[in-house]
C-alpha cells in the first residue's frame, strides 16, 4: 500500500524452481529435486554458491511453485513478479517424477504453471528463462547476462568470457543482438544501468549503456541508490526517460567485424497525422482506457507478427521503428554510432543508409503526404541538404546535398565505448524547424506541440518530470528575429546563435534557447515563445 501510494507498483523477485541446498525444502523434500545421470543431485549453477532445480513433472513441486506464486499475487499484493532460474525446472538428468516428459514438456509446465497462479493481469519478468520456450507466458524477459562493475569480467571471472558472465559489455552485446524480440514476443528487459560512481564504468560507458537501453525501446531499469547518485550521471537517465517503446534497427547486425556487437542503430520519426484524444499532449504518459490498451495490442500483434496464415504484412515494415512526434516536427532520421573498441577510432555509416526514406513508409504510419513529399523531401535527396544535430555533444552541423550525391559517409571519431546520438532532418530554407534538444535522447518526444509562423514560434514542452537543458531551432530569417522576444515559462529569457548554415542564400540562423521545467504541469511550465 505505500508502494501504491506513490503511484507505483510493487513487485517481488522470486526463483520458483530453485532450491537451496541447506533449506528446510532440501531436507524436508528431497525427492522434488533433479537428480544427474549418476544419480546425484543436479547442480543449477554458482551465483555466489551452489543450488538445486526442483523437478517440474512432480505434481506436488508444481502445487508448491503454484501456490508460492498464488501467495505472492493475490494474498502479499504484488503486480509484478521477477522470477530468476527459471531453466532449474528443466535440468539435465534421468533423476525425475516423470522420465516420459521430455525438457521442453517439463519447462511448459511450469510456466504454465506459474501464469495459472500469478493471473493475467500480473507482469512477469523471466530471467535466466530459455526464450522460445516463455513466448506466451511472460510479459519481460531478460535478454541478456547480468551487467556488472566493469567493462569485461573482473578477476577472479575469466575476462574471455564476457558473453554469460557479469560485464557491462556482455549486457550490450546481447541487448543490441536480440533487440529485434522487443515488442514482438515481449518486453526486453537489458538488465540495470548503472549509475552509481562505485563501478568502474567510465561516463561514456553509462552514456553507451543509455543510448542502447533508449534507442531498443525495452525497459528502463535503476537499481543504484538514487540518493547516492551524482546529479551528472542521474542527468543521463533523465535524457532517456520515458523511452518511446519503439525498437531500433540494427544496420550492420550481420555484418559488424567486432564480435557480434552492432554499432549503428537507426530509428525514424515523423508527426502525428491524426489526434488521439485519449492522449494528454503535455504528458509523457498515455492515459487510455484498457479497451482501448487491448485494441492496440491487438492491431500492433497483427501489424508485426507473422503466421503461415497470414503472409501479408510487409517484412519491411518500418513501423516498428518509427515512433510519432507532434505535429509540425517533421520527419528525421534517429541514428547512434558507437566504438566498442578499446580505444579511439574513426567511425562512419553510410549517410544514404540513414536518409534514404520512402514515401510509402512514413504516409502508411500516418504522416501528412504533404509534409513527406513536398515540405521535407524525404523518399529523394534533399537538394537542401541536412540539419544534423549530435545529442550527447550538443553539437549541430548542416551537411550539403552534395553530401548524398558523391557517397559521403557520416563521419565521427570517437573514444572507447563512446555512443554519439544524430538526429539528421532534412532542411528547408524557408521554415522554422525545430533542430532537436538536450532534454530527450529522442529530441521530439519532449514536445507536446509546436507552431511556427511568420513573426512568432511557439513550442510546448511536456512538463509532467523536471528537466533542465536546451532547445535548439532553425529560423529562415535571422535578421527578422534578432531583436525578437523570448521568452521560457513566461519569464523573458535570450537565444544564442550557434550556426549560420547556407541555406538556399538567405539568412537563416540555427539558435539555442535554454530551458527549465519544474515538472508541476501547470501554467506555462515549459513553453517556450519567440515574437518578433
Amino acid at each position: 500500500d505505500a508502494i501504491r501510494s506513490k503511484g507505483m507498483q510493487p513487485g517481488v523477485w522470486l526463483a520458483p524452481f530453485a532450491c537451496d541446498k541447506n533449506s528446510k525444502l532440501a531436507k524436508d523434500h528431497p525427492d522434488w529435486i533433479i537428480r544427474n545421470d549418476s544419480g546425484r543431485y543436479a547442480n543449477s549453477a554458482n551465483c555466489g554458491k551452489f543450488f538445486y532445480g526442483l523437478d517440474a513433472t512432480n505434481p506436488e513441486v508444481r502445487k508448491h511453485v503454484y501456490d508460492t506464486i498464488y501467495r505472492a499475487v493475490h494474498e502479499w499484493g504484488f503486480d509484478v513478479l521477477k522470477l530468476d532460474f527459471l531453466y532449474a525446472s528443466c535440468l539435465a538428468g534421468n533423476g525425475k517424477y516423470d522420465n516420459t516428459m521430455s525438457r521442453a514438456e517439463a519447462f511448459y509446465l511450469g510456466l504454465r504453471t506459474i501464469r495459472e497462479a500469478a493471473g493475467d493481469e500480473t507482469f512477469i519478468i523471466g530471467c535466466g528463462c530459455p526464450l522460445g520456450s516463455a513466448i506466451g507466458f511472460v510479459d519481460g524477459m531478460r535478454v541478456s547476462c547480468d551487467t556488472g562493475p566493469t567493462w569485461l569480467p573482473e578477476f577472479p571471472l575469466p575476462h574471455w568470457d564476457n558473453g554469460t558472465l557479469p560485464s557491462l559489455r556482455g549486457m550490450l552485446r546481447n541487448t543490441l543482438s536480440r533487440s529485434v524480440l522487443g515488442h514482438r514476443w515481449w518486453h526486453n528487459d537489458p538488465d540495470c544501468v548503472l549509475l552509481g560512481n562505485t563501478t568502474k564504468h567510465t561516463d561514456n560507458e553509462v552514456i553507451s549503456a543509455a543510448s542502447v537501453v533508449g534507442m531498443t525501446g525495452g525497459m528502463f531499469l535503476l537499481s543504484d541508490d538514487m540518493e547516492k547518485v551524482s546529479d551528472a550521471r542521474l542527468s543521463i537517465a533523465r535524457k532517456i526517460f520515458p523511452l518511446t517503446g519503439v525498437t531500433a534497427v540494427p544496420l550492420d547486425l550481420h555484418s559488424s567485424m567486432n564480435c557480434g556487437m552492432p554499432s549503428v542503430l537507426r530509428l525514424w520519426c515523423t508527426e502525428k497525422n491524426i489526434a488521439i484524444d485519449d492522449i494528454d499532449a503535455h504528458s509523457f504518459e498515455v492515459n487510455v482506457t484498457s479497451r482501448v490498451l487491448r485494441e492496440q495490442a491487438s492491431k500492433l500483434q497483427t501489424e508485426v507478427g507473422w503466421s503461415p496464415r497470414n503472409n501479408s504484412i510487409d517484412p519491411y515494415s518500418r513501423e516498428r521503428s518509427c515512433f510519432f512526434v507532434a505535429p509540425g516536427l517533421g520527419s528525421w532520421t534517429v541514428a547512434s554510432l558507437s566504438n566498442w573498441k578499446p580505444h579511439s577510432t574513426t567511425m562512419s555509416v553510410s549517410f544514404a543508409a540513414l536518409v534514404a526514406h520512402s514515401i510509402q513508409d512514413f504516409a502508411a504510419m500516418g504522416a501528412p503526404k504533404d509534409s513527406i513529399s513536398s515540405k521535407f523531401g524525404l523518399g529523394e535527396k534533399s537538394e537542401n541538404g541536412y540539419h544534423v544535430f549530435s545529442f550527447w555533444s550538443s553539437e549541430y552541423v548542416w551537411i550539403p546535398h552534395e553530401t548524398l550525391v558523391d557517397n559521403s559517409p557520416l563521419v565521427k571519431k570517437l573514444e572507447s565505448h563512446q555512443t554519439e546520438i544524430f538526429h539528421i532532418k532534412p532542411a528547408d530554407p524557408t521554415s522554422c524547424q525545430y533542430i532537436g534538444s538536450d532534454l530527450h535522447f529522442s529530441c521530439g518526444f519532449e514536445v507536446a506541440s509546436f507552431e511556427a509562423g511568420a513573426k512568432r514560434v511557439l513550442i510546448e514542452l511536456k512538463n509532467n518530470y523536471a528537466k533542465k537543458g536546451s532547445v535548439y531551432l532553425y529560423l529562415p530569417d535571422g535578421k527578422k528575429f534578432y531583436n525578437a522576444t523570448v521568452e521560457v515559462n513566461g519569464t523573458a529569457s535570450s537565444m544564442e546563435v550557434i550556426a549560420r548554415p547556407t541555406l538556399g542564400g538567405n539568412d537563416g540562423v540555427v539558435v539555442r534557447i535554454p530551458v527549465v521545467i519544474t515538472g508541476t504541469g501547470e501554467g506555462k511550465d515549459g513553453v517556450v515563445s519567440i515574437s518578433c
